[in-house]
């Protein structure tokens, strides 16, 4: 015990020395792309894609409905986005490594709690003496709300405005070799998660989850860093010159919170984002339906997801790789015409043509998400106030996704079609577009 006590405290040691660093064979932030791109696939259990895997066995466990369930998970998520402003000022003051050590962990301690979400639901029913849907609806959605704020919310900002620190000239680049791996993760997600749910049952699933997170805590806490400068580097290391790069910080502004939001970029930006989530998740939440509305099976709904992730793959790349040179307004305007192709093939899904509209504006629209979401703010806003900044367009894109379910539920609940939530995002996406003519880099 003593023997890895002391391998540990050397190895620390060792990273966080600023000499070491700088003697490093290769640029330091190529271990921090690394890190943090794994840190963000770390967080699928609090990601839809995560949780929506056990929504039948854990709602059949728990005894509650579908629609019970789905609420849940919707106030759960709702509160979640609540805090995740105050998440972004931690990130500043804080820093990475630590915020993100202890979101791991967090996330960690809500799968193990979440795996005893039924326990729990049975015990505090017969100690109270009430047999209602309410104290397992009230148990799973406190779960909810931990595995999406620490998950979705906490880990994903952290590492990915880590990684968003360490480069400026590059970044686009690498946010694109970042955005194509944690896809590419979050697509086979499900299927290793239902072979463990499969394999041990969805409590055992929950749990083993859960220590995987709590060793990544530890490997996040050894190799996470707030940024190059506070190690004696510089941002893209030896990718540029030193000269070219040591000073970009001191030729543009350092925009607080505050300055942001008085800005037309933040909020044009930000709402074509949270747009995303929203149209996004409330499709992939009622995708069956949505299909059997107009007459196509459940096999034609489940086959447009391999179709958007290459075509969202692709144009991550291109345009990641494009953004380090190109104005961010134009891929703006790009996002805003995947989302129209997007609201335009779901209002003509009966038809040929809305198929094939609605996979190439998913696939184009998600593309430029993972562009815009992570290197809008350092570019516009500085780097000082960044966590600050992205966690509050964070909170806008987690609530939006969560009212999606909720809103095309009622869409076809109250017309009995999904037409209606098309042409209202066609309406929200014109008022986007127009805001946006004037949405420049406040730089």
């Amino acid at each position: 015990m003593n023997a890895f006590t002391n391998f540990a405290t050397h190895l620390y040691v060792t990273m966080h020395s600023k000499s070491s660093l700088n003697r490093w064979p290769f640029f330091y932030g190529f271990v921090i792309l690394i890190m943090g791109t794994i840190g963000i696939f770390a967080s699928v259990p609090g990601q839809t894609v995560g949780v929506s895997t056990f929504t039948d066995p854990v709602k059949d466990a728990l005894g509650l409905s579908r629609n019970e369930f789905s609420w849940a998970y919707t106030f759960g998520t709702i509160s979640s986005s609540l805090l995740l402003g105050l998440a972004g000022k931690w990130f500043d003051k804080y820093g990475a490594r630590r915020v993100s050590f202890f979101a791991a962990t967090g996330l960690s301690f809500a799968l193990f709690i979440s795996s005893q979400s039924s326990v729990i639901s049975t015990y505090l029913q017969e100690q109270l003496n009430l047999s209602s849907w309410i104290i397992p609806f009230v148990v799973i959605m406190i779960c909810f709300f931990m595995l999406r704020f620490t998950g979705q919310g906490v880990l994903t900002m952290a590492s990915r405005n880590m990684i968003m620190l360490w480069f400026d000239q590059y970044r686009g680049r690498m946010n694109a070799i970042s955005s194509v791996a944690v896809s590419l993760g979050f697509s086979i997600s499900p299927l290793w998660i239902s072979y463990l749910i499969d394999l041990d049952g969805w409590q055992m699933a929950w749990q083993w989850m859960a220590l995987g997170l709590a060793v990544m805590a530890v490997f996040i806490y050894l190799s996470y860093r707030e940024s190059p400068e506070k190690v004696g580097l510089v941002p893209d290391g030896n990718l540029v010159l030193k000269k070219k790069n040591s000073g970009s910080d001191d030729k543009i502004k350092q925009y607080t919170k505050k300055e942001a939001i008085q800005t037309r970029a933040f909020w044009m930006y930000s709402l074509m984002l949270a747009f995303s989530g929203y149209f996004i998740t409330g499709l992939t939440f009622h995708i069956i339906s949505i299909f059997n509305s107009v007459g196509l099976s459940k096999a034609d709904a489940i086959s447009i997801f391999l179709p958007i992730s290459v075509i969202s793959v692709i144009t991550s790349i291109a345009f990641n790789a494009l953004s380090d040179i190109l104005k961010l307004k134009n891929l703006l305007f790009l996002m805003i015409l995947g989302g129209f192709i997007s609201s335009l093939g779901l209002s003509l899904l009966s038809l040929p043509i809305g198929y094939y509209l609605l996979i190439a504006g998913c696939g184009f629209m998600g593309g430029l998400f993972a562009v815009l979401v992570s290197v809008t703010w350092p570019r516009f806003y500085g780097r000082q106030h960044l966590g600050a900044i992205s966690g509050l367009t964070m909170q806008m894109i987690v609530f939006a996704s969560a009212l999606g379910p909720i809103l095309f539920s009622y869409s076809f609940k109250l017309f009995g079609s999904y037409s209606i939530i098309s042409w209202a995002g066609l309406t929200l996406l014109i008022f986007i577009g127009i805001g946006s003519l004037k949405a420049n880099n406040p730089q």
